[in-house]
């Protein structure tokens, strides 16, 4: 599956942002998706994951209150609602695939897309 996300962009503290990760292929429906972020000079960390039917949800610490993941199978697209961004929050985000949400918060993913900018400004 080809993932490419979508929706980063600058935006002031506690705003809100949508990110969007389209997915090609038809096998879609059968991973489990989930978002990542890669602050400069830091590692990539989870941030939220999703089911591959969108009933079960994980999300890291940092973001749980403030970040809600999503999918919709029909359209093949997964979104991450990002609201009260804080500057710390700047990073590139990527959407992953992986065969299994409880592993996902491990990194273990089967595909990554590009990565989407967000820039929160303080």
């Amino acid at each position: 599956v080809q993932l490419q996300a979508s929706g980063g962009g600058l935006v002031p503290a506690g705003g809100s942002l949508r990110l969007s990760c389209a997915a090609s292929g038809r096998t879609f429906s059968t991973y489990a998706m989930g978002w990542f972020r890669q602050a400069p000079g830091k590692e990539r960390d989870f941030v939220a994951a999703v089911s591959w039917i969108g009933a079960s949800t994980d999300y890291a610490d940092s973001v749980k209150g403030r970040f809600t993941v999503s999918r919709d199978n029909a359209k093949n697209t997964v979104y991450l609602q990002m609201n009260n961004l804080r500057p710390e929050g700047t990073a590139l985000y990527y959407c992953a695939a992986g065969r299994y949400l409880t592993t996902m918060n491990s990194g273990l993913v089967d595909h990554w897309g590009q990565g989407t900018q967000v820039t929160v400004s303080s």
